[in-house]
């Protein structure tokens, strides 16, 4: 199993974030669908972190229905897996569009994901779409840049499907296992519900 990085430790090892990308409008669509990168992720780090930065990138802040995720209402809607949303959230190293969707089951098999979780009361797919060795300019590290589609229901929101990308920078296996003592404990990601 790959060791995960913490997300904040993740972004400064591998997004140095220009003034002119943290400047420029997001792609919220490629996001979600696992067509941008960690460096796109992480250009949105000010707006998550001050809510009239969002406001600025026509994304106003919600009350948080789940602890593990902040959501925004997007000034104009945007289009993702063939629904149009203005509901979006962001949740660890991921962002998802909660879709008018009351069972995610049929977005998932229309994604190709495979079955994490399927009972009557929760539903979790997934499926890695990228798994890329990069090395660390700082250090020379190998690290392993992976997105994983998902999908899935939360109990926070009735009738909704959660459909987005997650984003991460991992250690090799190999280095993961040496036990060598300069590999940061794995960081849990945190699921919605």
């Amino acid at each position: 199993m790959r060791r995960v990085l913490p997300f904040a430790t993740l972004l400064a090892l591998y997004v140095p974030v220009s003034v002119a990308a943290q400047e420029a409008r997001p792609d919220l669509a490629a996001l979600i669908e696992c067509r941008g990168d960690l460096a796109q992720l992480g250009a949105l780090a000010p707006a998550l972190e001050d809510p009239l930065k969002a406001v600025a990138l026509g994304m106003q802040p919600l009350p948080q229905a789940n602890m593990f995720m902040s959501e925004y209402r997007l000034a104009s809607p945007i289009r993702v897996f063939g629904q149009d949303t203005d509901h979006i959230a962001f949740s660890g190293g991921g962002v998802v569009a909660l879709l008018d969707l009351p069972d995610p089951r049929p977005l998932a098999k229309q994604l190709a994901l495979e079955t994490a979780v399927d009972t009557p009361a929760k539903a979790m797919f997934g499926k890695e779409v990228r798994s890329e060795e990069i090395r660390d300019p700082a250090t020379g590290k190998v690290l392993i840049d992976s997105a994983v589609l998902n999908v899935s229901n939360v109990s926070s929101h009735p009738g909704k499907t959660l459909a987005g990308c997650s984003y991460s920078l991992d250690l090799p296996e190999d280095e993961d296992a040496s036990g060598d003592g300069e590999a940061p404990p794995p960081a849990q990601a945190a699921q919605p519900g």
